[in-house]
């Protein structure tokens, strides 16, 4: 009999989401674009979000032949101390998504090199890897590092600030995941071999630290 907890799977809150990404995720923030919120359950405790995105450029689906409702980015995996493997819990988040909106037909992911990101969770499910993003401008401000656009959207018109940095960001790697046969023959001849793990931070099972809090379940996608 097996000694791993029952998952759960359903719709989070933004407050839940934005609890679980300041908590839980490095970036310590939630994105600002239109997001689906997934809520993760062990054993009714709530332990975080899986979080799809339309993505940080409208291109994100657009060179593999596909409309921009046709696919999503995974924007945030944000867990505490869990037992079933992310890969699984990511997996299960896709096939949820899948149900709601039938008509995407490919995620696509990108691990940060720079944080000690591989792709550890993207390998241990099968996710296809195609190469590296091109690097983009970031902005510290205040002592915190930002990506382009989050800092653009929340800190509208402050680019040229004084006190605004802006340097070179990483390049970043990009994971693949088809969600119909034919999308998969598509792709699969643009993949390239898995990057080695780069340090321990990445993991089937992350070790982050904190509890849970009680959430609300059932909302749909907020607009």
């Amino acid at each position: 009999m097996s000694n791993k907890p029952a998952l759960k799977i359903d719709w989070a809150t933004y407050e839940a989401a934005k609890f679980a990404c300041e908590k839980w995720h490095y970036s310590k923030c939630i994105p600002k674009s239109k997001l689906a919120k997934i809520g993760v359950w062990e054993n009714d405790k709530f332990i975080g979000v899986v979080i799809f995105g339309v993505g940080a450029t409208s291109d994100l689906v657009k060179r593999y032949g596909l409309r921009m409702e046709q696919g999503c980015e995974l924007v945030r995996v944000a867990l505490t101390k869990h037992q079933q493997p992310v890969s699984r819990i990511v997996a299960i988040s896709m096939r949820y998504l899948k149900t709601q909106f039938p008509n995407l037909r490919l995620v696509v992911s990108f691990a940060d090199p720079s944080h000690g990101h591989h792709g550890g969770i993207y390998q241990a499910g099968n996710w296809i890897f195609n190469g590296t993003s091109q690097s983009s401008d970031e902005y510290i401000y205040k002592g915190k590092r930002w990506q382009g656009r989050s800092f653009r959207n929340s800190h509208k018109g402050m680019e040229k600030h004084p006190d605004v940095q802006i340097v070179k960001g990483s390049s970043k790697y990009r994971y693949l995941m088809p969600l119909d046969d034919d999308m998969r023959k598509q792709i699969m001849p643009l993949a390239k071999p898995y990057p080695k793990r780069v340090k321990k931070l990445d993991s089937e099972n992350p070790s982050e630290q904190g509890g849970a809090v009680p959430t609300d379940t059932l909302q749909t996608i907020e607009s």
